[in-house]
């Protein structure tokens, strides 16, 4: 699972059929980058990715990639890469 923060949404009226309905929005990958310290990875590494939980802009999000993102949407050729299953309300690192 990757944390990231949501920075944007993406409209598409012609998509895909199983896309259909689906919000698509735009998530920016965090990296820890020192103890109790978070920070955006920035520029090339942003994701598209489909929104199963009602997240919106500015929140943290947990996102799944790869096959266990199409599993998300329950179409087995779902054209998923990455899914957001999970609001975040605090990290915490001991």
């Amino acid at each position: 699972m990757i944390i990231a923060k949501v920075i944007g949404n993406v409209v598409s009226t012609k998509k895909n059929e199983v896309l259909i309905g689906e919000k698509l929005l735009i998530v920016n990958p965090i990296k820890r980058k020192e103890e109790n310290s978070w920070s955006l990875i920035e520029g090339e590494n942003l994701i598209v990715a489909v929104d199963r939980v009602g997240a919106g802009i500015g929140e943290t999000v947990l996102v799944v990639t790869g096959s266990t993102a199409s599993k998300v949407i329950e179409h087995k050729n779902a054209p998923v890469d990455a899914a957001i299953i999970g609001i975040i309300d605090e990290i915490e690192i001991h």
